[in-house]
């Protein structure tokens, strides 16, 4: 059964826009030009959505600030191969049309949210846009959640977390909200215990009450 919700708050990168091949092959020659190291795109996948100072640090490079500076550079270059999953546009418009208050919570910073030409079209939709400069603690902690509920004065309880990795849930769950688990690429649950779970834009619509 779908609880009702005031609020509706999404990750940007594997829920929204299909960034997965963007975001590991430029991380993996971001390793690879820093490091000296190939790792394999499984293993990049674990970063996926981490930010960059958090994947730098557990990766053992010292130098974050130079690490996001090459990760973002390379990110840049294969753009070319994002696009939002099929139908979220639509479903953010019919979504916001309901007069639902529409929020994003991501670990992208505001510089990578503003020059994201593919977020040009969606981040008129939302309210409340939460990055990672904008709490002290990032994913898997609760920090970024708590930000959105303070600064939209929303209620935990009637929240709904939109995400696809571990971290989100966490990020999402820990701050008391429910959680939607966006699985496009058929993974699975992955292990975690999301309320609800869509792979395509019809069960999405269904869970977000269209």
């Amino acid at each position: 059964m779908i609880r009702h919700y005031d609020d509706f708050v999404f990750d940007i990168d594997g829920t929204l826009l299909d960034t997965e091949r963007t975001g590991v092959l430029s991380l993996m020659q971001t390793i690879r030009e820093l490091t000296g190291v190939e790792v394999p795109y499984e293993e990049a996948y674990h970063f996926f959505g981490v930010p960059s100072s958090k994947a730098a640090s557990t990766l053992g490079y010292a130098d974050e600030a130079r690490f996001a500076e090459v990760w973002e550079e390379h990110f840049q270059e294969l753009m070319y191969l994002v696009q939002p999953f099929p139908g979220v546009v639509a479903v953010l418009e019919d979504l916001r049309a309901t007069g639902a208050r529409l929020g994003v919570v991501t670990s992208r910073s505001r510089q990578e949210i503003a020059y994201d030409p593919h977020l040009a079209k969606l981040l008129p939709l939302f309210d409340v846009v939460i990055s990672s400069e904008d709490s002290l603690l990032h994913k898997p902690f609760p920090d970024p959640m708590l930000a959105y509920l303070e600064k939209a004065g929303a209620r935990k309880e009637t929240t709904l977390y939109l995400g696809d990795t571990m971290h989100d849930w966490r990020c999402g769950h820990d701050a008391g909200c429910d959680f939607a688990l966006a699985d496009w690429k058929g993974r699975g649950d992955q292990g975690i215990p999301a309320e609800y779970c869509f792979s395509d834009a019809a069960m999405m619509r269904t869970i977000l009450g269209l």
